[in-house]
């Protein structure tokens, strides 16, 4: 039997599509998860929201997370360092993980991704340690049904260890041969390309300074092989230009390129250190960049060209990036940073509120490879979070619905989240776990995880 949803009422309906509009007093009806109505009439439903007083927007789509840093966002140890520095610290800690932490920081992470209006979450999980199960993609993905967030997991990897030039110690680098394997394993297993999918896999080497140029060839033939996206860091640091400058004689782009790494099919984390040329290759080959503000702030690793990248055309979604280097996962405060960050930087050539609203829907959308999700219109995914107005915290924000995300922002959590017509947060709270129950036992995991080391 279909399910069937009506939000009816709705104060503004902001849906992102082509023609940016917004929508006043509308109804919205669902079935099976997909939009079959915007407008006026009534239809019956098995559930009924009242949108009086309500924003709905489309659900946010994070595009590059690490979900198991959650469990170490707050040691002092690390908080002045950079990334090198903090990566080789951290490491320490990261080699204790297991199913166990991988289960508990996904539910997590993902639970305050939905909190903050999140409706699909990508995560670049790339740590593998020798003792740990080899079923840790699978355990995301449990977690992710757990909850009813979209997911889009990927087989990370890391090859390159200390004792070959590289950052991360022996006992979490694997072979080739055994991540292509387990690659093409949760591909056939889990990746579904159908339209509303609620599962899909990408392959994902860590970055230039942990992984050999073979394993990032054979994981770009194996991800068009079997008809996946690619995704890896680059340009984050000027330590990392430095280190493919020495290495290999190439700037970091040209690099990846050499290797197979550019096109419609990949997307790079951060982007920030990019010269003119470089935006222009990435603009005509269309390949994506995930903007993570709050981290590259956090980190001191600088400011991504946005303005000039929108400009282009360069295909660029929004993203939290790992709990330790943002301390949250939380979209909706990750869309104001961004909107003052570069308000502060590029002033009038700065993207509106707005702008970057639309980064984190359409923007996050296109650089999946997805265009059933990222606007609320007639046939598209109902994906959606609501937004009560009528707070004291936004007394009078009511003229720009579509920039107050930016310009004022929304402190706490959202009033509703719903994914694929299914209600995952109401009233602010996670529908399908309990909340102080998964807190207390992930407390006691990250102690566990932390005594380890």
């Amino acid at each position: 039997m279909s399910k069937k949803l009506l939000i009816k009422n709705i104060r503004s309906l902001v849906t992102c599509d082509k023609e940016d509009n917004v929508f006043k007093n509308v109804n919205l009806y669902s079935e099976d998860g997909i939009i079959k109505y915007i407008g006026k009439d009534i239809f019956e439903a098995d559930e009924v929201i009242d949108g009086k007083d309500m924003i709905v927007y489309p659900g946010l789509i994070n595009t590059h997370h690490h979900l198991y840093q959650t469990f170490t966002r707050n040691l002092p140890k690390v908080q002045n360092m950079e990334l090198f520095d903090w990566l080789i610290t951290l490491y320490e800690i990261w080699k204790g993980l297991d199913s166990e932490t991988i289960r508990y920081s996904s539910l997590v992470g993902m639970g305050e991704l939905m909190k903050s209006g999140c409706t699909t979450c990508f995560d670049h999980h790339y740590v593998f340690p020798k003792d740990a199960s080899e079923e840790l993609i699978d355990v995301q993905f449990g977690a992710a049904t757990e909850l009813g967030i979209r997911m889009h997991a990927s087989r990370g990897s890391m090859s390159l260890s200390k004792k070959d030039g590289g950052l991360p110690p022996d006992s979490v680098v694997q072979s080739i041969d055994k991540i292509l394997y387990d690659s093409e394993r949760l591909v056939k297993k889990y990746h579904d390309r159908k339209d509303f999918s609620m599962r899909q896999v990408v392959l994902a080497p860590c970055s230039p300074f942990s992984v050999t140029g073979d394993l990032m060839k054979e994981s770009a033939n194996l991800a068009r092989d079997l008809g996946v996206r690619l995704h890896t860091h680059l340009a984050e640091t000027k330590d990392e230009e430095k280190f493919t400058l020495e290495k290999f004689g190439m700037r970091p782009l040209e690099y990846m390129e050499s290797l197979g790494w550019i096109g419609e099919d990949v997307w790079y984390a951060h982007g920030i250190h990019f010269n003119d040329d470089e935006l222009k290759r990435l603009a005509d080959t269309k390949t994506g960049v995930a903007h993570c503000p709050i981290s590259n702030m956090k980190l001191s690793s600088g400011i991504a060209r946005i303005p000039e990248m929108l400009k282009l055309d360069v295909p660029v979604g929004l993203a939290v990036d790992g709990s330790a280097s943002n301390d949250g996962s939380n979209l909706l405060e990750e869309l104001r940073v961004s909107y003052l960050l570069h308000r502060l930087n590029s002033s009038k050539n700065a993207p509106t509120g707005y702008d970057i609203l639309k980064i984190a829907t359409k923007g996050s959308a296109r650089i999946l490879g997805r265009n059933d999700i990222g606007e609320l219109s007639v046939g598209k995914a109902t994906d959606l979070f609501m937004i009560n107005t009528n707070r004291l915290e936004l007394v009078g924000t009511q003229y720009d619905p579509k920039s107050v995300l930016g310009t004022v922002g929304i402190k706490g959590a959202v009033d509703y989240t719903v994914v694929n017509g299914n209600v995952v947060v109401k009233d602010g709270k996670l529908v399908s776990i309990d909340e102080e129950k998964i807190t207390r036992e992930a407390n006691l995991a990250v102690e566990k995880l932390i005594n380890k080391a």
